[in-house]
């Protein structure tokens, strides 16, 4: 299904021929998206395809130098991302970025600093120390001394904290053993599930992308070259090939889309 036979009103973040840059560089190159209220969308794509540029672009740290962004219907387009973060979409960034000085709970409440309702902020620090035990029991060590995973935990559960309608979810597995990655997806699933919080995922970790999300994109030297929805994605030759490393007998190292220019 293309993401174009969407109702409108299900569609909650919407990007239309989004273009960003580094300098003279191009990093995304005429990006068109939709992700619908209440579902998992992934973005998958190699190291330097521009995953990340795209969810920096839409939380309003990096400026397009064309295209549109609009969430619920309202347009933040290179709106400041403090407005962003106010009006529901939270961002995790790649590499957890967690304030390593301050303690796990003061890292959570730093999440929660635009709100006032302090009764929803008590409920939610225990609704986050439920999904990741681990962070009450280091509720008060400083963040900069967890592991790699409690870090990416805590990110997650500052980006609740501020009771967001959408999360961005760049690289979650970054760095991560299997083991972790396993837990923080089925973590990332149930909060989708459990808090109906939509999720837009940038993942290399394509198997664990495709089997946590509902629609997915591949991203593509800055382009999307293929959408649907995930079930169907998996059972792409070209998913299988190189993405889920399931080679077909035959294939040789060239990339069958470059040779059939079937994703474009």
């Amino acid at each position: 299904m293309s993401t174009s036979t969407l109702n409108a009103g299900d569609v909650m973040l919407k990007l239309l021929n989004v273009e960003s840059a580094y300098g003279p560089i191009r990093a995304i190159r005429g990006v068109s998206l939709q992700v619908r209220k209440g579902e998992i969308s992934t973005v998958l794509g190699s190291n330097g395809a521009g995953k990340s540029t795209i969810l920096k672009t839409i939380s309003g740290i990096i400026d397009p130098r064309k295209g549109s962004i609009e969430f619920n219907g309202a347009d933040i387009t290179a709106r400041d991302p403090a407005v962003i973060v106010q009006a529901g979409l939270s961002h995790v960034p790649e590499g957890r970025e967690v304030f390593p000085l301050l303690s796990v709970r003061d890292n959570l409440m730093m999440g929660a600093y635009t709100r006032k309702d302090r009764d929803g902020v008590a409920r939610d620090v225990e609704t986050v120390f439920g999904y990741f035990p681990i962070l009450r029991e280091r509720a008060t060590q400083d963040a900069g001394l967890l592991s790699g995973g409690q870090q990416q935990m805590l990110a997650i559960s500052r980006a609740l904290m501020a009771a967001p309608q959408l999360i961005l979810l760049d690289e979650p597995s970054l760095g991560l053993s299997p083991k972790l990655t396993k837990e923080i997806f089925e973590i990332v699933v149930r909060i989708n599930r459990e808090r109906g919080t939509t999720i837009l995922l940038v993942e290399q970790n394509a198997n664990m992308a495709l089997n946590a999300s509902d629609y997915g994109y591949v991203l593509e030297n800055g382009r999307i070259v293929m959408e649907d929805r995930c079930d169907v994605l998996r059972e792409k030759d070209d998913i299988k090939e190189f993405y889920l490393g399931m080679k077909e007998e035959g294939v040789r190292g060239e990339r069958r889309w470059k040779k059939k220019k079937n994703w474009r």
